[in-house]
């Protein structure tokens, strides 16, 4: 086995000493070096050479140093290389990783009649897209990501694939439109005419029969909410997963789902590589709350904002209708506010908006219950928009019961806007101050409705970047960073996630346009700045522990 290592620098307070014990060792070897192998020989043996990276380069390989082991099974997918003026590419995986001799052909792309007048259609191998855009003058240039696009050569001739499609996790906007833009696109611009969808989530590569999909069957689901495939929440296998694929002889695996589907794909990755297979897998990040870190936005999110707004007039009407009346509407958000974020502020009607981010309490000087009294006496008539990850804490104190999860292992949440409106109504029953309530849950009617315009052209971008990316041998999660379309590890995506940043001007913009008051505390404002410092931080991937050891790749 060929592999390589990239080993971290010591501190600068270890330097001096390290290179005053290099000068007293007689023989060749590096002590340094030796010192953080693991001390455990491997079972076979594998030629290796060492990369030394420079300590500034990548801010979180410097927290490797503090931990003892690293769990090489994992770390064995990570590729970063360094270039000059603190150039990284946290690159993807690529089938010449572990099959060195795997052929190439001709992309037919370069034939296709519709790319003839394109100029330079084709990627090149060195493109990358940077994580961040903002820079000062001496800043470094940071971390990259492989540019997304077809490259000269692919990796599978049009008639050995067979590819097949899931959805996974809950609806979405845009699910039909990017099975439909996969069918299609692989079949129009690769001319590929083995496309398979698996049917109701991971369950189905091992329960179920294989759907055959033609751009004929699929030419007319974009218009259709849901997903023609079904879908599912758990049932992931890995190794029958992987069994069926190897037995069925796929050999591109296109995976739709969010953070917690996009694990269950870089898991079929693993066992794939380890078994040897000719396989690239594709994960499309799909979720509705748009919490997918590193992607500027996930497909449906505008969809479900432009809906979610519906809701919100409807609130409106019916507070400005009703002496004292309030308006009360739920959206989805079980981690991250982005969708009542953005609705409120299109919306321009919401006077308050709650998010799981910001903190608030109800009672006391400054809290909710007191603004909404304040608000009533001033408008005659009010709207609340929460997100339903908002406000847990506060319920789980007052109702005193134990955490459950779902099939993904997502916490089950407590309905936020029927607790509210209870608190509310008792509130104001005490103060003796007539008021009406009308609680709206838009939820199952928003994530069920096919996708805009906007979305259904970035799902179909989304597709042929996944299509590309397979094709040229890439195993990775598609998706655009600062604009472009980009190749991202799996690791990155579901390591974190992507949430609303209190100490960002977009929530400043929010409370400026409500005129609600922010419920933090000086400690809640130094818990978000620490959070947003740590967030900026390089994630590892989920399962290395942070060691002073090495990466092999």
């Amino acid at each position: 086995m060929e592999s390589s290592h990239i080993i971290l620098p010591p501190d600068d307070d270890e330097e001096e000493q390290r290179r005053r014990e290099e000068e007293d060792e007689e023989d060749d070897e590096d002590p340094w070096a030796r010192s953080v192998l693991p001390p455990a020989a491997p079972e076979r043996p594998f030629s290796a050479s060492c990369v030394r990276i420079s300590r500034d380069s990548y801010p979180n390989l410097r927290a490797l140093r503090n931990a003892s082991s690293v769990s090489l099974a994992d770390a064995a997918y990570v590729k970063i290389s360094e270039g000059d003026f603190g150039y990284v590419l946290d690159d993807v995986p690529h089938l010449v990783d572990y099959l060195p001799d795997a052929p190439t052909y001709p992309n037919p792309l370069q034939d296709h009649p519709a790319y003839s007048t394109v100029r330079q259609y084709f990627v090149n191998e060195d493109d990358n897209v940077p994580q961040k855009v903002i820079v000062q003058k001496n800043s470094r240039r940071g971390i990259h990501f492989r540019c997304a696009g077809p490259r000269q050569r692919v990796y599978f001739g049009s008639d050995e694939v067979k590819a097949c499609i899931v959805t996974c996790g809950g609806l979405c906007p845009g699910l039909n439109t990017v099975i439909r833009e996969l069918v299609c696109g692989l079949s129009h611009m690769y001319n590929v005419n083995k496309i398979y969808g698996i049917q109701n989530g991971y369950k189905g590569f091992y329960s179920s029969n294989y759907l055959t999909l033609t751009p004929k069957s699929v030419n007319d689901i974009h218009k259709r909410g849901g997903t023609i495939l079904g879908t599912s929440r758990g049932g992931h296998d890995t190794k029958k997963i992987v069994d069926n694929i190897q037995d069925r002889g796929i050999n591109q695996v296109y995976i739709i789902g969010g953070d917690g589907t996009q694990k269950g794909a870089y898991e079929i990755y693993k066992e794939i590589r380890k078994r040897g297979l000719k396989v690239s897998v594709a994960g499309i990040p799909k979720t509705i709350d748009n919490d997918i870190a590193i992607i500027d936005k996930s497909f449906g999110f505008d969809t479900a904002v432009e809906e979610a707004q519906r809701a919100i007039d409807s609130a409106h009407v019916e507070a400005f209708s009703a002496e004292n009346g309030i308006g009360l509407v739920k959206l989805m958000g079980r981690y991250s506010g982005f969708i009542a974020m953005y609705a409120t502020l299109a919306s321009r009607d919401v006077d308050c908006c709650l998010i799981p981010e910001s903190p608030f309490y109800m009672d006391g000087e400054g809290g909710l219950l007191q603004y909404i009294e304040k608000r009533l006496k001033e408008s005659k008539h009010m709207v609340i928009v929460v997100a339903e990850g908002a406000g847990q804490d506060l319920i789980a104190k007052s109702l005193a019961t134990s955490e459950q999860q779902d099939a993904s292992g997502n916490k089950l949440l407590f309905d936020i806007g029927l607790w509210l409106t209870h608190k509310i109504k008792d509130y104001f029953k005490i103060k003796k101050m007539e008021m009406t309530i009308k609680y709206i849950d838009p939820t199952y009617m928003i994530r069920a409705i096919p996708s805009n315009a906007s979305d259904n052209v970035y799902c179909t971008l989304l597709s042929h970047s996944a299509i590309h990316g397979a094709m040229a041998g890439y195993s990775c999660t598609v998706g655009i960073v600062n604009g472009r379309h980009a190749y991202i590890p799996f690791y990155r995506v579901t390591s974190t996630r992507n949430k609303v940043k209190i100490t960002d001007r977009m929530w400043a913009r929010l409370l400026s346009s409500t005129n609600q008051p922010s419920f933090l505390s000086p400690k809640d404002i130094d818990e978000a700045k620490e959070t947003d410092r740590m967030a900026n931080k390089p994630p590892l991937p989920t399962g290395i522990s942070q060691a002073s050891a090495i990466i092999m790749s």
